[in-house]
């Protein structure tokens, strides 16, 4: 079941919700530069297991309204609160992917985890995505820049190089070209600016804010972001659990998608 829920005046994000008359609730949100749809080997399964599976499109990406404005970390994770008020979701376990995880724990900071019981990063791209002088990991704020440039000059030729890095196993040429088309739903200005936001952006604050038990599943070869960023998650959210996906790089919900799923249940209950 897809639908629209209005988090602006004049701003509307779209909403899949399966399996809607189940009590165990999994909210996720996606990473860059994709949508909802990432989640497809989750969606596909996890219901059967009696799981209620909701995935929202970012605004700018997917199915969602594209405005100009509002790809902040704060205005994404208020978006995100509009959707569960909208939903009254309580209970719930929030899921979140690349900057998606991101955007997750700037809501469990900002909205003091309104509604969440847990809260499960996969390849969260936090503390922060870039290196910085106390943080010697993640991309440099350089690379970054040269993406978004891309981004702007030849968008698909960027995706395409984004796609090479994102996957450690070998993935066929018409699963490449699927997700390769999940960024082209994106406008390009989104797609930059949301790029932007991962590139300035940090949550060292934010980690120890959090108090719900907090689950974090990264694949030991990502290249998007480096395993020490889920090593740093550990040291900084209490009441945290690390499981290394041997054989995943950046897509871990797809190349081991049975273990993420089993890890992911077994957290829930």
């Amino acid at each position: 079941m897809g639908y629209y829920v209005r988090v602006e005046p004049d701003v509307k994000i779209y909403v899949e919700d399966v399996n809607p008359e189940c009590s165990k609730t999994i909210l996720f949100i996606h990473g860059w530069p994709a949508n909802h749809k990432l989640f497809e080997y989750q969606f596909d399964q996890l219901p059967k297991m009696g799981y209620r599976c909701i995935g929202i499109d970012i605004r700018g990406f997917g199915n969602s309204d594209k405005p100009w404005r509002g790809y902040s970390y704060d205005r994404l994770a208020d978006d995100v609160r509009k959707v569960v008020e909208t939903l009254k979701l309580q209970n719930f376990t929030l899921g979140g992917h690349s900057v998606g995880g991101a955007i997750s724990i700037r809501y469990m900071a900002r909205h003091n985890g309104y509604g969440v019981s847990k809260l499960a990063l996969f390849a969260a791209a936090a503390p922060s995505f870039t290196k910085r002088p106390d943080f010697p990991y993640g991309l440099t704020k350089e690379d970054v820049s040269k993406i978004i440039e891309e981004t702007y000059n030849d968008r698909p030729k960027m995706l395409q190089g984004f796609g090479d890095m994102f996957f450690f196993q070998h993935i066929t040429g018409a699963f490449s070209d699927w997700f390769f088309q999940l960024g082209l739903q994106a406008a390009g200005y989104s797609t930059g600016k949301l790029a932007e936001a991962l590139r300035d952006e940090s949550l060292f604050s934010d980690l120890g804010k959090i108090c719900v038990p907090t689950l974090i599943l990264h694949g030991v070869h990502d290249k998007v972001c480096p395993f020490q960023l889920a090593i740093a998650q550990k040291e900084g959210i209490k009441n945290s659990k690390l499981v290394p996906f041997e054989n995943s790089g950046h897509g871990l919900f797809w190349e081991e998608r049975d273990k993420f799923n089993m890890e992911l249940t077994k957290f829930i209950g």
